[in-house]
């Protein structure tokens, strides 16, 4: 059993502006009662997630930094060293076939799109694909499974860890 606590806060770009600022309350009071945060440096929820669990490290002082994979180096200009390829090539590849396996297009997909894709695979499982969050915290438009977050709802799904979509609780 992890002695760690782990959650993935993710979702749409285009999260409306009264849920980031949700998101980034409950990811300062997640922090405060010991959860680290998994996430991927992508605007609107990941960032608001990672803003509240940074501002909470700062003012308390926390030990541990959230957890933010990118899926190539500097992406978005976030300095976080988790990107795909800094992974050992066994843990890229497994990461890689469960995201192949979710994601109905994945023949569509252009390459940036599958690193995104198997970045999130990380997001949900960690460092190891070993090592699941608690739940996955997210918003997409009405709750559904759509878009990137797509792949980190439905593998949490698969995996029997809790999601918890504020888009199905908001209305747009």
């Amino acid at each position: 059993m992890p002695t760690n606590l782990y959650f993935t806060g993710v979702g749409s770009r285009s999260t409306p502006p009264y849920v980031l600022t949700t998101m980034t309350k409950l990811a300062y009071q997640l922090a405060a009662k010991g959860y680290i945060l998994r996430s991927g440096a992508a605007d609107g929820a990941d960032h608001a997630f990672e803003l509240g669990y940074i501002n909470n490290y700062t003012e308390r002082g926390l030990s541990t930094l959230p957890e933010i994979y990118l899926p190539w180096p500097k992406f978005n200009n976030h300095p976080s060293s988790l990107w795909l390829s800094s992974f050992h090539i066994t843990l890229q590849r497994e990461a890689l076939d469960i995201a192949r396996s979710i994601v109905k297009h994945w023949h569509n997909c252009s390459i940036p799109a599958k690193r995104l894709h198997t970045r999130n695979i990380f997001q949900v499982l960690g460092k190891d694909l070993r090592t699941p969050s608690q739940f996955v915290m997210c918003w997409t438009p009405n709750g559904k499974d759509v878009g990137g977050t797509r792949t980190a709802i439905v593998l949490a799904k698969q995996r029997g860890i809790e999601v918890i979509n504020l888009g199905a609780k908001t209305k747009r």
